[in-house]
C-alpha cells in the first residue's frame, strides 16, 4: 500500500497532506481538549460562551501562526531545492558548453528539445530559429546519415550501449554541412524503464573528419594523378572478382606501360613528365565507364579493371581507343609530346582466379606487346608463362655465369674508311652457356640490366679488356678499344668509374687507349653523379663515344655540352642507304654537323661495298660492320691486326 501511494501521490501532494493532517489533529485536540477543560472549570453558560469565543479567536491566531510557520518552512525548503537544481544545472551547462559543445535536452514524451545558445552558434542559427522538437532536428541531418542516426538512438534505447554516440552531418544555416559528434545519456525513465528525458552534446568534428578523409585519400589515391593507387586497386580488384564469382561475369584486367616515357621525362624535365602523367590519366578515364577502375601502379604504369564486358570485341575496342587516345599529341605548355603505350590483357577466370596471378599474367602480356614493337595490346597466353619461366631460369643461370667463368670477350674491328686500317675495336661480351651454347647479348643484357647484374658484368668486361690491352701495348701501342657502359652502371651506387681508372693505373695503361661508349639517353640524365663520372673518364684520358646515335631524344647540343669525341651512327640509318635516299641525307647531315663540332664519326652496320663507298664519299671517318669482320676472338682479332697493321697514330 505504501508503495502504491509513493507511485500515485507526488512529493508535493505528500507535503500538502502532511500540513492538512497536522492542522486537523491540532484542531480536533484544541476543540475537544479545551471544551472539556472549560466545562470542568466554569459552570455558567454565559461565561463559557464568552470564553469559547475567545478560544475561537485564539484558535484562529494559533492555527494561522502554525500554518505560516509550516508553509514558510516548506517554501524555504522548496526554494532551496530549486536554487540547488538551478546551480546544478548551471554547473552542468558550464561543464558541457565549456568545451565549446552545444547542449541539448530532450523530453521524449513531448518530443520537446532544449538547445543551448552555443548549439545555435555552432550551426549559425539564431536562438529559437529551429523548432524545439527532435523532429525539426532530424530534418537538418544529411539524408545519407539519417538512417545511421536513428539506428544509433534505437541501439542505445535497447540497451546495446551504455552511452549514446553517433556521427552524422548536420546542415548549417548557410547550407554547408558540419560533421557532428552527438553524445548523450538518459537521465529519467518511467516506472517500466522507458526513457523519459535525455541530455547530451553536439560537437563539431568537421576538422577531424576532413583530416581523416585526407589521410584516407593519401593512403588510397595517387597524389599526382588523383587515380586509385596500388592499395585501392588491389582492394577493388578483389571485390570485383568476388562479385564475378557470384554472377559468373568476366573481369578484364589491362596493364599499361607508357613507351619510352623515361626519355621524354629526362629530356624535358620532371615537371613536364608529371603534367604528361596527369593528362594520360584523364585520357584513360575518358576511355572507360564510371563503374570501371583506372589506377596508377607507380611510375608510368597504369591498370584498368573492366567489369561485365563479356564481348572480346568490346574489350578490343576499348584497348584500341586507349592506343588512339595516347598517340594523339599532348600539348603541354610550349611542348608537343608524342608517346604511346603497350597494353597487356588478362581475363578472370580464364587466365587465373587470384589477383596476383592475373596481375602477373597481364604484366607478362604487356612486355610481349613491347617486344613486338610497342603501341599495341596483347592478350595473355600460356606460352607467355613458359617464356616467363625461361626468363627466370635465365636470371638464375646469369647469377652463376660470372663465378663459373662463362663469359667471353669478342672484338669487332673499327676501320678507317679512307685507308682500310684497323684503328680501333669494340669489345663485345658473349655468354658461353654450358648447355645452351653461345647466348646472344640481346637475350641476356636486358635481363642483366633489369637485375642489376650488368654492373658486375660490366666491371668484369673492362678488367678483361684492360688485361688484354696490357699484353697488346708492346705490339699495338696505339690501338683503342671501346667498352660499352650501361646507364644502369652509371647510376649504380658502386663507384665503378674509380675502379676502372684504378685498374688502368695498376696495369700502367694510358686512358687514351680506351673509349667509353654511352647511350643517348644517358646524356639526358644530367644528374651530378653521371656528369662527374664522364668528367673523371675524360681527365684520365679516356674518350667518350655516343652509341646508336639518332635513335634517342638527344641532340647535337648535348654532344657539345658533354664534350663528346665520337658519334656512332646507328645501323638503322646505314643499312638502307642508297644515293639520294633520306637515310643517306640524314647520315650526311650527322657527319657534317659532327665534324663542325670537332667530333669523329663511326658508321655502324657497314655490310656492303656501296655502303662503304657512300659513307667514305660523305667524309665519314670510320666504319664498323660485317663487311670488315664480325665480332671475333682475341686470336682472330690479332690476325686481322697483323694483316692490316701500319704505323698510325691515335685518332
Amino acid at each position: 500500500m505504501n508503495q502504491f501511494f509513493r507511485k500515485k501521490i507526488s512529493k508535493l501532494d505528500l507535503i500538502v497532506l502532511r500540513i492538512v493532517c497536522i492542522y486537523l489533529a491540532f484542531g480536533l485536540i484544541w476543540i475537544f481538549g479545551t471544551d472539556s477543560a472549560l466545562f470542568s472549570l466554569i459552570s455558567s453558560y454565559e461565561e463559557f460562551s464568552i470564553l469559547n469565543t475567545y478560544k475561537g479567536v485564539a484558535f484562529i491566531f494559533i492555527t494561522a501562526l502554525l500554518l505560516y510557520s509550516l508553509v514558510r518552512r516548506t517554501l524555504k525548503q522548496q526554494q532551496s531545492i530549486e536554487q540547488s537544481l538551478q546551480a546544478s544545472e548551471e554547473r552542468w551547462k558550464f561543464a558541457l558548453e565549456g568545451s565549446g559543445d552545444g547542449v541539448w535536452d530532450w523530453d521524449l514524451p513531448s518530443d520537446h528539445v532544449y538547445r543551448s545558445a552555443r548549439w545555435s552558434q555552432i550551426y549559425g542559427y539564431a536562438e529559437n530559429e529551429i523548432a524545439p522538437t527532435a523532429a525539426a532536428g532530424r530534418q537538418l541531418v544529411h539524408p545519407d546519415d539519417l538512417a545511421i542516426l536513428i539506428s544509433d538512438v534505437q541501439n542505445y534505447f535497447s540497451g546495446n550501449s551504455d552511452v549514446y554516440i553517433s556521427e552524422f552531418r548536420l546542415r548549417c544555416k548557410d547550407g554547408s554541412w558540419k560533421w557532428t559528434l552527438a553524445r548523450g545519456m538518459t537521465v529519467s525513465r518511467s516506472a517500466d524503464g522507458k526513457p523519459l528525458r535525455m541530455i547530451g552534446t553536439h560537437s563539431d568534428i568537421t576538422n577531424r573528419k576532413t583530416s581523416e578523409a585526407q589521410v584516407t585519400h593519401l593512403a588510397h589515391y595517387d597524389q599526382l594523378t588523383g587515380l586509385p593507387n596500388r592499395v585501392l586497386f588491389l582492394d577493388r580488384f578483389k571485390q570485383d572478382i568476388k562479385k564475378a564469382q557470384r554472377t559468373g561475369q568476366i573481369v578484364t584486367l589491362m596493364f599499361l606501360d607508357l613507351d619510352k616515357f623515361k626519355e621524354v621525362n629526362d629530356s624535358l624535365g620532371h615537371d613536364i613528365g608529371d603534367m604528361l602523367l596527369k593528362d594520360v590519366a584523364r585520357r584513360l578515364e575518358s576511355c572507360v565507364r564510371e563503374s570501371d577502375t583506372v589506377a596508377r601502379m607507380g611510375g608510368d604504369e597504369f591498370t584498368i579493371i573492366l567489369n561485365d564486358i563479356n564481348s572480346q570485341v568490346n574489350i578490343e575496342r576499348i584497348a584500341q581507343d586507349i592506343l588512339n587516345q595516347l598517340t594523339t599529341p599532348f600539348h603541354l605548355g610550349d611542348e608537343v609530346i608524342h608517346v604511346s603505350t603497350s597494353i597487356g590483357i588478362s581475363n578472370y577466370p580464364k587466365d587465373g582466379a587470384e589477383v596476383e596471378l592475373l596481375l602477373k599474367n597481364a604484366d607478362q602480356a604487356m612486355y610481349v606487346a613491347k617486344e613486338q614493337g610497342r603501341n599495341r595490346y596483347q592478350y595473355f597466353t600460356p606460352m607467355m608463362q613458359e617464356e616467363a619461366l625461361k626468363r627466370m631460369r635465365l636470371i638464375s643461370d646469369l647469377w652463376g655465369a660470372l663465378n663459373d667463368n662463362q663469359f667471353r670477350v669478342y672484338y669487332q674491328p673499327i676501320v678507317e674508311l679512307a685507308t682500310g686500317a684497323i684503328f680501333k675495336a669494340e669489345a663485345l661480351i658473349r655468354w658461353q652457356h654450358p648447355t645452351r651454347g653461345l647466348v646472344s647479348p640481346n637475350d641476356f643484357i636486358p635481363v642483366a640490366e633489369d637485375t642489376g647484374l650488368i654492373v658486375d658484368i660490366g666491371d668484369w668486361l673492362f678488367n678483361e679488356v684492360a688485361s688484354q690491352m696490357a699484353k697488346w701495348k708492346q705490339h699495338y701501342p696505339n690501338l683503342q678499344i671501346s667498352v660499352n657502359k650501361s646507364p644502369v652502371q652509371f647510376r649504380s651506387v658502386h663507384d665503378n668509374c674509380s675502379n676502372w681508372i684504378e685498374r688502368l693505373e695498376q696495369l700502367g695503361l694510358s686512358g687514351e687507349n680506351f673509349i667509353v661508349e654511352i647511350t643517348e639517353g644517358l646524356l639526358l640524365d644530367a644528374r651530378d653523379s653521371v656528369v662527374s663520372q664522364l668528367n673523371a673518364f675524360r681527365e684520365a684520358g679516356m674518350k667518350i663515344a655516343i652509341d646508336d646515335f639518332g635513335t634517342g631524344y638527344s641532340s647535337l647540343a648535348y654532344l657539345r655540352k658533354f664534350d663528346i669525341d665520337f658519334v656512332k651512327i646507328d645501323r638503322s640509318f646505314t643499312s638502307n642507304i642508297i644515293p639520294n635516299s633520306s637515310d643517306m641525307v640524314l647520315c650526311e647531315a650527322i657527319i657534317e654537323m659532327s665534324h663542325k663540332l670537332g667530333m669523329k664519326v663511326i658508321a655502324e652496320g657497314v655490310e656492303t661495298d656501296q655502303q662503304r663507298d657512300l659513307l667514305r664519299n660523305a667524309d665519314c671517318d670510320f666504319g664498323q660492320g660485317y663487311l670488315y669482320s664480325k665480332p671475333v676472338t682475341v686470336d682472330q682479332f690479332e690476325q686481322l691486326l697483323n694483316a692490316t697493321q701500319s704505323n698510325f697514330t691515335l685518332n
